[in-house]
Order: C-alpha cells, then sequence, then structure tokens
C-alpha cells in the first residue's frame, strides 16, 4: 500500500522526451539501430524569454544583451548612447550661452562675451539677429539629438526581445543541399523518367 503513493510522485518524463523515446522505440522495432545523436531533443521555449529580455534592456541598457549572452552588444550600445548623451550636452550648453547673451541684449545690456567693446577683433562681435539664429540652430540641434538618443534606447530594447525570441528557434546542425539523379518509372506506359533531384535536409 505504500509503494503505490510513492510510484505516482516519481518525475513524469517532458512530452518531447516521450516522443524521442517513441520514435527510437519504433525503429528499434523495424530493425533500424539509431543513435542518441541522430536524433536530437530540442531544447525547451521559454515563452517568457523576449519579454524578460526586453523589461532588462528598458531598465538598464544593454541588460537584456547580456541575458541574451550577446556580450559584444553591450560596448555598442553605451557607445552610441553615450554619444547621443554627449552631443545633446553640447548643444544644450552652446544654447544656454546664445540665448543668456540674446536676452542681455534685449534688456539693453551690452556686457556678454559675443560683444566686442573695442572693436579691435580681440572678441566676437554678434548683432541680435546673429545671437538669435545661433540659439534657434542650436535648439534644434539639441532637440535632434534627443530624439535620435530615445529612439537608439528604443531600438536596444526591441534588438533584445527580438534576440530572445529568434534565439528560441530550433535550427538543426544537420542542414544541407545535395543533388541526387532522380529515376521513376510511369506506371501508365512503363516508360523510365529520368532527372536531377534537389534534396534538403533541415
Amino acid at each position: 500500500m505504500l509503494l503505490l503513493p510513492l510510484g505516482l510522485l516519481a518525475q513524469e518524463k517532458e512530452p518531447q522526451d516521450r516522443e524521442v523515446d517513441s520514435l527510437q522505440n519504433d525503429l528499434k522495432k523495424k530493425g533500424i539501430v539509431v543513435q542518441d545523436s541522430v536524433i536530437e531533443k530540442r531544447k525547451p521555449i521559454n515563452p517568457l524569454a523576449p519579454s524578460r529580455a526586453a523589461f532588462y534592456s528598458a531598465v538598464l541598457p544593454g541588460m537584456g544583451q547580456i541575458y541574451n549572452k550577446r556580450y559584444w552588444k553591450v560596448p555598442i550600445i553605451y557607445g552610441v548612447l553615450g554619444a547621443g548623451v554627449y552631443i545633446y550636452n553640447w548643444n544644450d550648453e552652446r544654447y544656454d550661452r546664445f540665448r543668456t547673451a540674446f536676452k542681455r541684449r534685449q534688456a539693453g545690456f551690452i556686457d556678454d562675451e559675443f560683444y566686442d567693446p573695442n572693436g579691435d577683433g580681440s572678441g566676437p562681435d554678434f548683432d541680435d539677429d546673429v545671437l538669435q539664429d545661433q540659439q534657434e540652430r542650436f535648439q534644434r540641434d539639441r532637440d535632434l539629438a534627443l530624439v535620435i538618443t530615445i529612439g537608439l534606447y528604443i531600438l536596444n530594447i526591441v534588438d533584445a526581445n527580438v534576440d530572445a525570441h529568434l534565439k528560441q528557434f530550433n535550427i538543426s546542425d544537420d542542414l544541407s543541399f545535395d543533388v541526387q539523379p532522380f529515376l521513376e518509372l510511369n506506371t501508365v506506359d512503363q516508360n523510365p523518367n529520368y532527372g536531377m533531384a534537389f534534396v534538403i535536409k533541415f
């Protein structure tokens, strides 16, 4: 009576393992000897892996790529994101300088860094229109850098998600393309048909 519950607690095989064992048994009954290496056991698919990789990359860029074991992508991600942040800050600093000078000119002050009081060329001498144009230019470049950096951040998340999906495809190592002679006997007139057969194994 005590052995029955213990027997029920024995761990059952995975459905894929049962399919492989059943196929091997059927082939053995037909006299075909199959080695274990011929029939590959597929890796179990984790449906949560893509969303987990995307979440990790959203929290910390590059973390999803580490989760997918694509370590070589991490320096690229930090390189492009770092460049985007650097360009944004560079343009924002110059935008602030020209905006401050333009606002001071509008208030009637002429002691900003872009005014040459002596007129001797010792400093830049920008009029109000040039200051306004430069301010708008650096503002436009700063906003563009921000949009591109956000796009690269989103691309980092998408890359982690797609890569996790692609890792779960069952790709066999036994991929081959072969050309073989083809011979078929026509059952109506008993004439042979010759040709070439293209065999793709996957």
